[in-house]
């Protein structure tokens, strides 16, 4: 595999580093995190607290022994199956404890984790399988992934299917039921000499062959991103790398009162998304929590849940928050247990924040991070929360702002460039692509692709993706700044801006919008009246489309790709 070497945190004296002097209090920057073997998270938490509950689905509880004793299972089956240090294994589960349980197996068979999105199409799964060289893939046998990854098995380097069911994991009487009440959904499995089933694959005495691991240099994940060219590639993330996020996440949460032992996470984001299997399964694991674990997002039934079995951590997207805080009977709900809630992936409304205080009395911590650096690296303080900011580096993790022209030349405090992270979170590079890693990876820093500064309290803000930017007749133009404008309006929920083309002007802005009330009576043009106050003449949407939905991606972050090619669509046909 060709990538660059690990690189650490940067000399830098504590001026250079303007956080430090607003850093919360009982939280330490420079905290020494010792990196371990990924798998050990759930191996120490097996030993430390074996009577907690780890895990509940669909009512179904399982403890940490109980856990460790499947993976170790899991782990065992795999080695005979052939995984050694270099074989590369596919996830392709939605959230189900047939994930957790052969994530860490798969590490302790000394293998690579590979995540699969189940919302992926047949073309996208052979293309991600070919490019990381997955020799085995983990599936269900539903309807829902199992024809697709047939095909994966047919046409790519795939030899080999683990498949698992779900009455296997569900209450007694559930599983009993589901066949009956679910049979259109499941899929007629050929067994074969290339399927095996995730029952025999935990059908042994548990004792895996010990590995060595290079914590450093050994990949544990392979997290495929669009990064900063939008082209898919895979995230090489040492386990060093995603050890160590797991606990400066976890030493944040308990700077501000989380203790190991007693939280509950609900999990309701995807696990192969890296922000959920940092911020709720390893998360989960590090902290000793259970995580009651959601196939999906459904409203109702997270609502329910909160009330029924009162967790205290969730981590969420901002149109999560905004949808439970929404629900028409809110006001009598008792959400009360939620404490501790961590939001990334889009930027989160200050209104939101506040209103999730007065209806829960709890807090939300806006964080920000990208696949390659495992995810997280901002958090925002509780105590001091500014508008529009991502927050302070976690523990060990510096932000660094430098020119967009010149990756090499650092800008000073208040100046505006591209938002670099430095830390030991940092991805070691991307599979088997050492151009894009070099470009990606500049003096020992991530270049992130987001353009924003940092202030004199050491707060970072972003103002808008490089790719994103709007050139309207050379002047250049943030979809963000014109997002958060179109925000403000009381009718409005969502927002997403694009750039279009223009002849005149080479490319304007254009703006989707959602409405709280999709009968409000509010036009387009009272809308632009509303924005002329707010942003400058070139910033005007030429265009305001209300639409009843706005495109998501699988953790629910608003989308962009699909509005851009309907506009290119609509372009190319003269329409």
């Amino acid at each position: 595999m060709s990538v660059p070497g690990q690189t650490g945190t940067t000399e830098g004296t504590a001026s250079e580093r303007p956080w430090l002097a607003h850093y919360p209090d009982g939280l330490d920057w420079s905290h020494a995190f010792e990196a371990r073997p990924l798998f050990e998270l759930a191996d120490r938490a097996a030993a430390d607290h074996p009577d907690n509950f780890a895990v509940e689905f669909l009512g179904r509880r399982y403890t940490f022994a109980e856990i460790g004793r499947l993976i170790d299972r899991a782990a065992r089956g795999f080695q005979k199956l052939g995984v050694t240090k270099g074989t590369h294994v596919g996830l392709y589960l939605p959230n189900c404890p047939q994930f957790i349980v052969c994530y860490y197996a798969i590490l302790k068979a000394g293998g690579t984790v590979v995540n699969f999105s189940p919302l992926y199409s047949e073309p996208e799964l052979v293309h991600q399988a070919e490019d990381s060289k997955t020799s085995i893939l983990v599936t269900l046998d539903v309807e829902a992934l199992y024809p697709k990854a047939l095909t994966v098995l047919k046409t790519s380097c795939v030899d080999r299917l683990i498949v698992g069911n779900l009455p296997e994991v569900l209450p007694f009487v559930k599983g009993l039921l589901y066949p009956l009440a679910k049979r259109k959904d499941i899929s007629n499995v050929r067994w074969d000499a290339f399927h095996t089933r995730y029952s025999d694959l935990l059908d042994n005495d548990g004792t895996p062959a010990p590995v060595t691991v290079d914590v450093q240099e050994d990949p544990a994940v392979l997290q495929y991103t669009g990064g900063t060219t939008g082209v898919s590639k895979g995230a090489c993330l040492t386990h060093a790398n995603v050890y160590i996020n797991a606990c400066q996440t976890a030493l944040w949460f308990q700077g501000v009162g989380a203790r190991e032992g007693e939280e509950k996470i609900l999990g309701v984001l995807p696990l192969f998304h890296a922000f959920a299997m940092t911020c709720i399964m390893n998360l989960g694991m590090r902290l000793a929590g259970e995580v009651i674990l959601h196939p999906r997002f459904h409203l109702k039934d997270v609502i329910a849940d909160i009330e029924k079995k009162r967790p205290t951590v969730l981590a969420g997207v901002p149109t999560m928050f905004t949808a439970i805080l929404h629900s028409p009977d809110i006001a009598r709900r008792d959400l009360s247990s939620m404490k501790y809630c961590f939001s990334g992936g889009a930027p989160l409304p200050l209104e939101i924040i506040k209103d999730w205080k007065a209806t829960t009395g709890g807090v939300i911590f806006e964080g920000y991070g990208l696949s390659e650096c495992s995810p997280v690296a901002t958090v925002n303080p509780s105590s001091r929360v500014k508008e529009g900011s991502i927050g302070l580096p976690l523990p060990q993790t510096e932000i660094v702002i430098t020119d967009k022209d010149d990756p090499h030349k650092i800008l000073a405090l208040g100046e505006t460039g591209e938002i670099n992270v430095v830390g030991p979170q940092v991805m070691k590079g991307y599979w088997n692509r050492p151009d894009e890693s070099a470009k990606t990876r500049v003096d020992g820093r991530l270049r992130t692709g987001d353009v924003g500064y940092m202030d004199e309290d050491g707060y970072t803000f972003i103002i808008d993706r490089m790719k994103d930017m709007i050139l309207v007749s050379g002047f250049n133009v943030f979809p963000r700044v014109i997002e958060e404008a179109i925000y403000a309006h009381p009718s409005v929920s969502e927002v997403i801006v694009i750039g279009i083309p223009d002849e005149y002007h080479g490319e304007v802005p254009k703006a989707f919008v959602k409405l709280k009330d999709p009968n409000d009576p509010l036009t387009a043009e009272e809308l632009t009246e509303f924005l002329r106050k707010r942003l400058g003449k070139h910033e005007i949407p030429s265009a305001i489309e209300f639409r009843t939905e706005l495109p998501k991606t699988m953790v629910g972050k608003l989308s962009k790709k699909e509005l851009v090619q309907e506009e290119r669509e609509k372009n190319s046909s003269g329409k």
